[in-house]
């Protein structure tokens, strides 16, 4: 079983993330022991948002890819019982449950509980967009 790096790597539809990971210098922080839960928008979900804005500031950018990180493997179960989800970068994540599906912050989930030898990759529709301090991220 790969990491979650790895299986990143392998699927080809993070192209736009693992550029982000490795700008940020994350990419260790994925391919490590674990155990990690990641929020992990594909290239169609970067596709929505001005990445070229996010890519230059390096600040905002580790900011919000830390807001894609969990220190702790939390599969869908553990999602769906969750009002909030505390992440990498200290800020929580919110969890809205309507009628059997979860929305969390501002996207939705397309594909839940891979399994990689360090934690769980969520494949989301969209990009957390963390606030800083006096400016949302409209990243676009």
């Amino acid at each position: 079983m790969n990491d979650i790096l790895s299986t990143l790597k392998e699927d080809g539809s993070f192209t736009t993330l693992l550029a982000a990971l490795k700008k940020a210098e994350l990419e260790d922080q994925l391919n490590g022991a674990g155990p990690i839960t990641l929020f992990a928008p594909s290239d169609q979900a970067f596709s929505r948002i001005s990445i070229e804005n996010l890519m230059s500031d390096p600040d905002k950018l580790h900011s919000t890819l830390t807001y894609h990180i969990v220190e702790e493997q939390i599969d869908r179960a553990g999602i769906e019982a969750s009002e909030s989800i505390y992440t990498l970068n200290g800020k929580q994540l919110t969890v809205h449950l309507d009628v059997g599906q979860y929305k969390i912050d501002n996207a939705s989930p397309v594909t839940t509980d891979i399994r990689c030898s360090n934690g769980l990759i969520h494949v989301i529709d969209n990009v957390f967009l963390p606030k800083f301090s006096g400016w949302y991220c409209a990243c676009c």
